[in-house]
């Protein structure tokens, strides 16, 4: 679900007034003054996606050429998420939501250390149920509220601005969701809020959260499998620092900007005695700049982020555990992922109170863009989509999806991968009282 406001704490969905062509920008901090509740709210969203493709599964055991040509649908849940909210009052709130992605339920692995360390492993379905948030707010007034538990890192666009509404495609921008955790929640301390100056708002959060596991790192993926979620329990003895600030405008613009820094991942491995003196560090930074614009019945929205590992040549030397199904792929020192999205509402322009959205988008990214010495670099990870399609709005908080994809790999030295995509998807609250 949206991140909760600043203000209440509450999260934020769009009512029924609510279109693709309204003219005013959500913000990320704003109040939630579109869907006021007093004491409780449960709420949720989903995704279904049928996808024609024709290339093969495994893109990168082909030949030379690229990935196979194989042509095969596949029809999925992505995720459904549901969402509560409950007020205790005096400034007290409790929010919660838990996501099933792939309509199952996943592994979990727990350690036992003794003279050895053992595993145990817990399968049941391929899909996974995820506690996505669960945490306590304290609001002190508009500008300062502290917020408990497991929560959201608001790093790059879709992770701030997850819900399938706040996207164009059937499916999230690839290169963030690649290279990144997405959603990304950890357990931590958050301290948040915002001010509004003649309907300009400025919101920030800045969190203190569990770190990476630096075994989870790969070539394909970058950092995104680190987030400690293969585990019972979450290491907590060397945390990373995450913040955001956005500023919305009230002619529709809103600009983004987000970070994060973990200072020493390999203290946060399944087991530290396999990182202790190989003198690795293992930090981990990211910066990230978005915008989105809303107005006049055009939408556009545009993400850059550039991500760095210290000490990924070490890291790299490691092998952990192949029980735990860890990838051990060689990562690399910098990764990097930009997008630009544009629409424009033709029913909206027509004075529609419903939506026709035709859209393209362009987007790159590179989860090898520097190896670190002794690695080589693997052309195949530089990807380039190009994507158009149309989104059909009958109600603003229900979209029908389908577009098209042209993947290149390496600037087109690799066969090209195709996909046709059919979606539907939904947000909203179910009851508020």
């Amino acid at each position: 679900m949206e991140t909760p406001d600043a203000y209440t704490g509450a999260t934020v969905l769009p009512s029924d007034k609510d279109s693709a062509k309204t003219k005013k920008t959500q913000n990320f901090y704003s109040s939630a003054e579109d869907e006021p509740f007093e004491k409780f709210r449960f709420g949720g969203y989903g995704e279904l996606l049928f996808q024609y493709m024709d290339y093969s599964p495994n893109r990168l055991s082909g030949s030379g050429k690229g990935a196979a040509y194989n042509p095969r649908a596949e029809v999925s849940m992505p995720r459904f998420v549901l969402a509560f909210d409950y007020k205790f009052g005096k400034g007290w709130e409790l929010g919660a939501e838990i996501e099933f992605e792939y309509g199952g339920t996943g592994a979990g692995v727990e350690a036992e250390y003794g003279e050895g360390i053992e595993y145990e492993y817990e399968f049941e379905k391929g899909g996974e149920v995820a506690l996505e948030q669960f945490h306590i707010t304290k609001t002190f007034n508009r500008y300062a509220r502290l917020r408990m538990g497991h929560i959201i890192v608001p790093v790059g666009i879709t992770n701030a601005h997850h819900e399938p509404i706040n996207f164009f495609g059937t499916t999230r921008p690839e290169g963030e969701s690649t290279l990144i955790p997405c959603t990304w929640h950890e357990t931590g301390i958050s301290f948040l809020g915002s001010a509004e100056i003649n309907k300009h708002v400025i919101g920030y959060e800045l969190m203190l959260v569990s770190g990476l596991d630096p075994y989870a790192f790969s070539s394909s993926n970058w950092i995104q499998d680190g987030s400690q979620k293969k585990f019972e329990l979450t290491h907590f003895t060397n945390p990373a620092i995450a913040a955001r600030l956005e500023y919305s405008t009230p002619f529709g613009l809103r600009i983004g900007a987000s970070g994060y820094y973990g200072p020493r991942t390999a203290d946060n491995t399944a087991n530290t005695n396999t990182t202790h003196g190989y003198d690795i560090n293992g930090a981990v930074g990211i910066a990230s700049a978005d915008l989105q614009y809303m107005a006049y019945n055009v939408t556009v929205r545009a993400n850059f982020l550039y991500g760095w590992v210290q000490d990924a040549d070490k890291i790299n030397r490691l092998r952990p555990n192949s029980v735990l199904g860890y990838e051990g792929t060689p990562v690399a020192s910098n990764a990097i992922s930009y997008f630009v999205e544009a629409g424009y509402d033709i029913a909206g322009a027509c004075g529609q109170k419903w939506s026709i959205i035709p859209f393209l988008r362009y987007e790159h990214y590179n989860s090898m863009l520097n190896p670190p010495a002794g690695t080589a670099a693997d052309p195949r990870y530089n990807i380039s989509l190009l994507t158009a399609g149309i989104n059909y709005r009958p109600l603003p908080n229900l979209v029908v999806k389908a577009d098209y994809t042209y993947r290149m790999v390496d600037w087109g030295n690799y066969r090209p991968e195709q996909t046709v995509s059919l979606g539907v998807a939904f947000v909203g609250w179910f009851i508020s009282k």
